[in-house]
């Protein structure tokens, strides 16, 4: 079963038509036509009519070298600026519940404007970040373009953050202003978030939904201040600091500018979602997810409308948000797939088209996609927090196979690289890489330009390696298999083993830990975590809960295991594939360079009384 375009599909599609414009004849020739010609930008930002204060004197400046590339050099832009003046509805919006409400155009404009002037008259800057920790509400986007509408910089956290990936983010940003609500609703639970930011030394700014006290500002009260804080910013001035996970160090923040991440998104949604103007597109996300402020750019430039649900989201909240909203485009994880699928509900996805990122889609999940959207084209899509979007995607005018990739995003020249640095034959699993430049790419991490290079650019000169293991098959179909390294990937969300394990090891009693990713149904990925203590008797279930208070439920593990030892190299590092391999029961292979491998004994011991347990 696989997606087959008929005539009206193709001729309908935004990417045929700009094919037909510019005689290019075939799929693949559209593709290389946007790597190879930097002018291909400037043909879309005109397309969209993107308003520009000073129309740029160059399209793309490599002076610096392929890893810093510059685009629109010598021009103006405010991404904040580009909203209408209208009175159509924006912003489609229900929580858990049910309760639903639209936004205008003209509603957000009136809000940017009040929060961009309050920012400037409490003496913030151009530049300064401002971090916005809010859930999935209309006032979240007014945020948003409020403050890069200001000329600073918005730094999106998850929603379901604890305290410390909080703490680590607004410190490594310095962010001196946070945005914020007292309680927002998951799973029919009050959620309380502004207790999340107890002893962070920021400005508080708290929708205040409850009538809570505290040393804060109210939003609504910012939201009347009056004039317009717009600042005339310069088309490669940063306007977002999004957060990544790798899997050593902290939380790697990736810098995006006005013409970067909001025009690489809007292309991806123009060519491969096919997306028209007016039309609804929902991406069940969170604004510390990449799709999140994705979501926003591309349907803003587009001049679409977008949907956003807050809280818990199953099969009969989005039955109801399309059935009420007319949603035409909706994204979601494969996580959230598995669980529709889990459901009894006889669910019906009554959209145009649907999407699926965060991690690769199994054949059984695409096939359930695509039989319940009434064989609509199933847009699989994956690239990164790092690209603005997609390496990968699918085309509405060429046949579509179950978890697939019929091909590379616009701007995009991707292949798959052998470990000798060569292309790897058809069916061949390799690295992912990158061998062209593109607006969306991040201008490095967040006072870190060291890392970027050695994460992206290090194993191949002037080749970006994204860290995906991939292969193509005879047809030129792109697959993913996995992750090249330890990132673990919960419910479509990247962290890394690293940031776990240091909450864990700030436990009193923790010596060390060691934390790895494992198949589950649901999720993708859970997250299970050994760890060494200092006193034999202290309960696992006393450090599962020390980490669900510090990093919150969505990321908390959900086993940790006390061990003795964690296996180690010689040079103290964790061998965590090894972990992984005993707790899969598969095979360890080589260990020739382990220090101690007496530890890998101990933790079978302990795996195996964990299954004996559960049986």
């Amino acid at each position: 079963m696989v997606f087959e375009p008929d005539k009206e599909w193709i001729e309908n599609s935004n990417v045929y038509r700009f094919m037909t414009e510019k005689n290019l004849l075939t799929l693949e020739e559209f593709i290389k036509y946007t790597y190879e010609n930097p002018k291909f930008w400037e043909e879309f930002v005109d397309l969209i009519n993107l308003r520009f204060y000073r129309r740029h004197e160059r399209i793309l400046d490599l002076s610096n070298g392929k890893q810093w590339p510059k685009w629109f050099v010598g021009g103006k832009l405010n991404i904040g600026d580009q909203i209408p003046e209208s009175s159509e509805v924006f912003i489609k919006w229900m929580d858990e519940n049910l309760n639903s409400r639209e936004v205008t155009y003209n509603q957000v404009l009136y809000e940017a404007k009040a929060i961009s002037s309050w920012l400037k008259k409490i003496g913030l800057k151009k530049g300064d970040r401002v971090a916005i920790y809010m859930p999935m509400i209309p006032e979240i986007i007014s945020v948003m373009l409020g403050v890069i509408r200001a000329g600073m910089i918005i730094v999106p956290l998850f929603s379901g953050f604890g305290p410390e990936p909080i703490r680590v983010r607004v410190e490594d940003s310095e962010a001196k202003v946070i945005f914020t609500v007292d309680k927002s609703i998951r799973k029919g639970k009050e959620v309380n978030m502004i207790n999340n930011l107890e002893g962070l030394n920021v400005s508080k700014v708290v929708l205040n939904k409850s009538g809570t006290k505290g040393d804060f500002y109210d939003y609504k009260e910012v939201t009347r201040t009056a004039g317009d804080g717009l600042e005339y910013t310069d088309s490669e001035d940063p306007m977002m600091i999004i957060y990544t996970s790798g899997t050593t160090g902290k939380p790697k923040g990736c810098v995006h500018t006005h013409d970067g991440f909001p025009i690489k998104a809007s292309a991806d949604i123009y060519f491969q979602f096919d997306m028209k103007k007016g039309e609804t597109l929902m991406w069940i996300s969170d604004m510390g997810w990449m799709m999140g402020p994705w979501t926003v750019f591309g349907t803003l430039l587009l001049k679409g409308k977008m949907g956003m649900i807050e809280g818990f989201t199953d099969g009969k909240v989005i039955s109801k948000f399309i059935e009420d909203m007319k949603v035409d485009i909706l994204g979601l994880s494969a996580s959230l797939v598995r669980l529709l699928r889990s459901e009894k509900d006889n669910i019906k996805l009554d959209v145009r088209l649907t999407g699926n990122t965060g991690e690769p889609i199994d054949p059984e999940s695409w096939y359930w996609l695509f039989y319940h959207s009434g064989n609509k084209p199933v847009i699989n899509y994956s690239g990164g927090t790092e690209i603005s979007g997609a390496i990968l995607g699918n085309y509405v005018i060429r046949k579509i196979k179950p978890s697939s990739f019929n091909g590379e995003a616009p701007g995009i020249k991707a292949s798959v690289f052998t470990e000798d640095g060569k292309e790897a034959p058809p069916n061949t699993e390799g690295e992912l890489v990158v061998l062209s430049v593109w607006p969306g790419m991040t201008r490095g991490f967040w006072r870190n330009p060291e890392r970027y290079l050695e994460t992206y650019w290090s194993k191949w000169e002037n080749v970006w390696v994204h860290g995906d293991l991939a292969y193509k098959d005879n047809e030129g179909y792109f697959y993913i298999v996995g992750r090249s390294d330890d990132t673990i990937k919960v419910s479509g969300k990247r962290i890394g083993p690293a940031e776990i394990e240091s909450v864990i090891n700030s436990h009193p009693e923790v010596i060390e830990s060691a934390c790895i990713g494992v198949p589950d149904p649901i999720k993708g990925e859970k997250i299970i975590c050994l760890a060494v203590t200092r006193k034999k008797d202290i309960s696992e279930e006393e450090l599962l809960k020390y980490a669900e208070e510090k990093l919150g439920k969505a990321l908390a593990p959900s086993e940790v295991k006390v061990v003795e030892e964690l296996p180690k190299t010689r040079n103290a590092k964790i061998m965590r594939r090894l972990i992984k391999a005993i707790y899969l029961n598969k095979p360890i292979g080589d260990i020739s360079s382990l220090e101690n491998p007496s530890a890998l004994e101990v933790i079978k011991r302990v795996i195996k009384k964990e299954e004996k347990t559960q049986k």
